[in-house]
């Protein structure tokens, strides 16, 4: 029997728009009854301005044959940006990927035909929606959501709580102290595989309180780079330049009983930024003109960025771009051909007799590591001195209070801050008065002080002696001594 030809073309037609639909769609959502299949590089979800782009994709760095399903800027042609990857560590080995929602209401990746498949990546909603929908957003974020649920904000799951190596504006890193779960960028492993790296990039809570959390780069379980605690406008210890950039960008510090994360929003909509995690963390943007992303600051930023460069009780300065290591006020090296395996104190502290010891204020350094720390949110400077100097293994205190008005580097929120043990780029170190300059002792400034002081007053007296003898003459003597002690 021969069909009609009109019913022929319907078929055909209908095959194509069944193909477009399930393979090729150009939608920022699906829904349980679809399946999108990879469709060589090209997305197959985008964001409702056109924004980013979800698809699966090979590293161009590579010759293999490796897919993986990631999210990346989609109006950036010639240059694919990937800003998220799902399976990081579980490539496909050839294009038979499919995405869909299965029957708990979870987005699934599979690999291998539909009568073969294997189950390479889902996402981990543990509430089941009524009616699941998966939403790629404007600002980067992949969600799933209940499309019943009149709050479109709520999410069951966002790709956003598994960041990858960027942070795009809107994200967040940190901790949800309720699930536990701690938002941080890693590295990829190298340019052509996603995997995780050995670099970590967050926020490390101190025990138990959490008064004090600090941003780490970690390679490995080693420290190699240590922001001190937020201030007001950024980190402690980051550049000037880094907290113009988050004072411009929204910057963003919640720390509380629940959370404890930063974020960021971009302030011109028009420019396209992010911050990348490789080998370090860099602020990037797009120049649209030139086709390329500029890194305009990146961390580590120089050889005294590194964690430990010039060891214990220093701080670490560049001269010609070169790290020098200084001791702090009361230590010295542990050895002189060698500062950087830090410095010991010149002199013991005393434990029983507290008028022996004394402080000295250091500017301009960020706090000591908070690992050993010990905090107070309501604690006056006085208690907090004399706390410190009751406890023979406190080696300093900071007080998040400054008379002039300006930012302290201790955390918000807090008070005092004491420190025990050695200590890295301190401030406010306890040290024997005797050692010290500007102490309470008999040193050297305070004798300096003292001479000028005397000889400025003889001058005076010697300058009040001679106009008095010249006025006595005039009988205006009384009368001019007493202008002499006024002024």
């Amino acid at each position: 029997m021969e069909f009609p030809s009109f019913l022929v073309t319907l078929l055909v037609v209908l095959s194509l728009f069944s193909l477009s639909t399930t393979t090729f769609a150009v939608v920022d959502t699906i829904r349980p009854s679809e399946i999108l299949r990879d469709s060589n590089n090209t997305a197959i979800l985008v964001s409702k301005q056109g924004t980013f782009g979800l698809g699966f994709f090979t590293p161009t760095a590579t010759s293999s044959k490796n897919r993986y399903l990631g999210i990346w800027y989609n109006k950036i042609t010639g240059n694919q940006t990937v800003v998220w990857v799902a399976n990081r560590c579980e490539p496909i080995k050839d294009s038979s990927s499919s995405l869909t929602i299965n029957n708990k209401g979870n987005l699934v990746l599979f690999s291998g035909q539909s009568n073969n498949r294997v189950l390479v990546w889902s996402t981990n909603s543990s509430k089941q929606a009524r009616e699941p929908l998966v939403q790629l957003l404007d600002n980067g974020n992949l969600v799933l959501r209940d499309d019943k649920d009149s709050n479109t904000t709520k999410y069951l799951w966002e790709s956003f709580d598994y960041p990858t190596d960027t942070m795009l504006p809107g994200m967040i890193l940190g901790w949800d102290l309720k699930r536990g779960l701690n938002r941080r960028l890693s590295s990829w492993k190298n340019s052509d595989d996603p995997c995780h790296g050995d670099l970590t990039y967050g926020i490390e809570l101190d025990e138990p309180d959490h008064i004090a959390p600090q941003l780490l780069i970690r390679n490995g379980s080693s420290i190699l780079y240590r922001e001190g605690p937020w201030r007001g406008v950024s980190f402690g210890g980051t550049s000037n330049y880094v907290s113009v950039f988050w004072k411009n960008s929204g910057y963003e510090f919640v720390h509380n009983k629940d959370e404890i994360y930063f974020t960021y929003n971009a302030q011109n909509k028009s420019l396209i930024s992010r911050i990348f995690f490789s080998q370090t963390i860099s602020y990037m943007r797009w120049v649209e003109e030139q086709q390329v992303w500029e890194s305009y600051y990146r961390i580590p930023g120089d050889k005294c960025d590194i964690y430990g460069t010039c060891g214990a009780n220093s701080k670490c300065t560049i001269m010609d771009d070169k790290p020098i290591c200084q001791c702090l006020q009361g230590f010295e090296p542990k050895n002189q051909n060698n500062l950087s395996q830090g410095c010991m104190r010149n002199s013991f502290v005393s434990c029983n007799d507290k008028e022996k010891d004394v402080f000295y204020l250091t500017t301009e350094l960020k706090v000591p590591e908070t690992k050993y720390t010990w905090a107070s949110k309501s604690m006056k400077l006085d208690e907090c001195n004399a706390k410190c100097l009751s406890n023979c293994s406190c080696s300093a205190y900071g007080y998040n209070s400054n008379l002039d008005g300006s930012i302290s580097d201790l955390a918000i929120g807090t008070e005092c801050v004491l420190w025990f043990g050695d200590l890295f780029d301190t401030r406010n170190p306890k040290a024997p008065k005797e050692t010290l300059v500007g102490s309470n002792g008999n040193s050297k400034v305070k004798k300096a002080v003292i001479i000028i002081a005397v000889i400025l007053f003889v001058g005076l007296v010697l300058i009040g002696f001679y106009i008095y003898r010249r006025r006595c003459i005039n009988g205006n003597s009384l009368y001019f001594w007493l202008e002499i002690i006024l002024i």
